[in-house]
This record gives C-alpha cells, sequence and structure tokens, in this order.
C-alpha cells in the first residue's frame, strides 16, 4: 500500500496552487506571488530524499528562481511606478525560469541531482506557469525574441544532448529542445501550445515511469539483464514518440506547430526546429538502440528491488489520434 507523507501531499497540493494562482491572475503582481508559492513549495518536495544531492539540486534551483523572481518584481514595479510596459524584462525573467536558452544553464546539473518523480514535476508542471505568462508578453517588441530564444534552445538542446551518457541530463536537453517547440507554438495560438505540452507531459510520464521503475540513471543501465522485454519495446516506443516520430503520439503537435509556421512564413524557423528534432532523434535512438540490443552483463545492475512489472501506460504513444484534438482543435 502507498503511504504518502501529509507534508509532502500538502505541499503538492501548495505547488498545484501556486500555478494555478499564476495563470488565473488579473495582474503580474499576483503571478508573481503564484510563482513564489510555487516556488516554496517545490523546494521542500526536492530535499524529501535526504540525499546532498538533493540538497545541492536544491539550493541551486532557489538561487536561480529566486534571481528570476527578483527581475520580474523589478518589472512589474517599473510597469507600475513609470507606467511603463517592460516585456522584455519580464520576459526574460520568465525564459530563466522555465530553463530556455540561453539561459537553460542551470537545469542539466539541477535535475542531475533530483528524483525522477522531481525531474518529471520539473519538466512538466513547472513550465506552465511561465508559458502561460510569457503568451501575455508576445508582442512587436518581443517577437524577435520568441524567434531568437526558440532557435537558440533549439540548438543548444541538439548539440548539448550528444555527449551525454547521464540519463537525467539527457531529458533535461530534451525538455529544452520541447521548449523551443511550445514557444513556437505559443507565437501560433494558444490551443496549439496547450495541445503541445499536454501531450509532451503524457510523453514525459511514460518516459520517467520506465526510468524510474528500473531504476536508470545513467546510459550502461539500458543494458540491465532483468528488464522484461516488454519494458524495452515500450522505452523504444516511447523515445520515438517523444522525438517526434510517425505514427506515435508526438508526431501530431510537432506536425501541427511546423504547419503554422510554414503558413504563416516563418520557413527558417521551421526549418531550424525540425533539423534539431533530427538531432535529439539521434540521441534517442542511442538510447533506444542501447536498451534493446546490448545485453553484458560487466554492466548488469544488480539491484534486487528494481519493478519490472509492465508499464502499460507507456502504451498510449501507440495513440496518434488522441481524443486531445477533439477537445483542443488546432
Amino acid at each position: 500500500m502507498l503511504i504518502i507523507s501529509p507534508a509532502l501531499l500538502l505541499f503538492s497540493l501548495t505547488l498545484m496552487a501556486g500555478t494555478l494562482i499564476s495563470i488565473s491572475s488579473s495582474s503580474w503582481f499576483l503571478a508573481w506571488l503564484g510563482l513564489e508559492l510555487n516556488l516554496l513549495s517545490f523546494i521542500p518536495l526536492v530535499t524529501a530524499q535526504k540525499s546532498p544531492f538533493c540538497s545541492e539540486a536544491a539550493l541551486k534551483y532557489f538561487l536561480i528562481q529566486a534571481f528570476g523572481s527578483a527581475i520580474l518584481l523589478i518589472s512589474v514595479t517599473i510597469l507600475f511606478v513609470f507606467s511603463v510596459s517592460p516585456k522584455i524584462l519580464i520576459f526574460t525573467s520568465l525564459i530563466l525560469k522555465m530553463g530556455a536558452a540561453p539561459l537553460h544553464f542551470w537545469l542539466p546539473t539541477i535535475m542531475q541531482g533530483m528524483s525522477w518523480l522531481n525531474c518529471l514535476i520539473l519538466m512538466t508542471i513547472q513550465k506552465v506557469a511561465p508559458l502561460v505568462l510569457i503568451s501575455l508578453t508576445l508582442c512587436d517588441q518581443t517577437g524577435i525574441l520568441f524567434v531568437s530564444v526558440s532557435v537558440f534552445s533549439a540548438i543548444m538542446s541538439g548539440l548539448g544532448g550528444l555527449n551525454q551518457t547521464f540519463l537525467r541530463k539527457l531529458m533535461a536537453y530534451s525538455s529544452i529542445n520541447h521548449t523551443a517547440w511550445m514557444l513556437a507554438a505559443i507565437s501560433s495560438s494558444t490551443s496549439l501550445w496547450i495541445h503541445y505540452i499536454l501531450t509532451y507531459s503524457i510523453i514525459s510520464v511514460s518516459v520517467v515511469t520506465i526510468f524510474n521503475q528500473n531504476q536508470m540513471l545513467h546510459i550502461k543501465h539500458l543494458t540491465n539483464l532483468s528488464a522484461s522485454p516488454f519494458n524495452k519495446v515500450t522505452l523504444f516506443m516511447t523515445l520515438f514518440s517523444l522525438g517526434g516520430l510517425p505514427p506515435f503520439l508526438g508526431f501530431l503537435p510537432k506536425m501541427s506547430v511546423i504547419t503554422n509556421l510554414v503558413q504563416s512564413g516563418f520557413f527558417i524557423w521551421a526549418l531550424i526546429l525540425t533539423m534539431s528534432a533530427l538531432i535529439t532523434l539521434f540521441y534517442y535512438i542511442r538510447v533506444a538502440i542501447t536498451s534493446l540490443t546490448l545485453n553484458s552483463p560487466k554492466t548488469n545492475q544488480n539491484i534486487n528491488s528494481i519493478n519490472h512489472k509492465p508499464n502499460w501506460v507507456t502504451l498510449m504513444n501507440l495513440l496518434l489520434l488522441l481524443p486531445l484534438t477533439v477537445l483542443i482543435p488546432l
């Protein structure tokens, strides 16, 4: 029977409450307040494991987020006092809090010190409030910044993930790459980026479920002898879905983003995103091929507590025409 600590349950609820306050606020000050509540709720979740690596990750995350919140608060003060719209400063602070390039330097190192569950929260829930607030800053002043940050995130995530052997850092660069796609989706339509982040969250849950249940932290752990063949095949499908290959679930939102960018005339932007997706697919395939083909006793992970039950949740990646496409028209 799964026992959840009351303290962790409380902080999880306040984490969601902070996100809801930010995305439903009527002023930037309330949005900042929701982000702070979200931050102060996430720190205890990170430090719950009583590990020095988790404590280090929590301290780094707090400093980075506090710096971003300070920039946001200064921007809001300028907005109230001088009646000037400092959307560029607001955009910069939100990019820092979200972990998009060129302010992405903290994300891989912090995720390396977290548990898989906290990595999943950081890749999905923690991006919702900044993305909603970023969509409010879209104007002529920040239009070029949207393109620049999206292109730079796509390039840096592709190059940064090529030489990574730690799976949590690999997922961090994958998250940066998907952030680039989300920014492109925001510039197209609201419904498109909502559809993208929901689909990305489902796929991320599938990947993290496999990694967490099999205690995989390094690429060599994928050659574990005792891992079930079903989990290896589902990992293969899930990573391809994360990369956006048809006929898996992740293909649909990326195709929609490219279609909207081409229809809007952003051909170079669409080309760079597509090429970066090919680079990320390379290290997804490297992980998937390693899990399927290599099988060496020297790299066997001798841990008796590994859960080898089939991960049926990963079969959602086979659903190309998800009901989300009906509920949220593109």
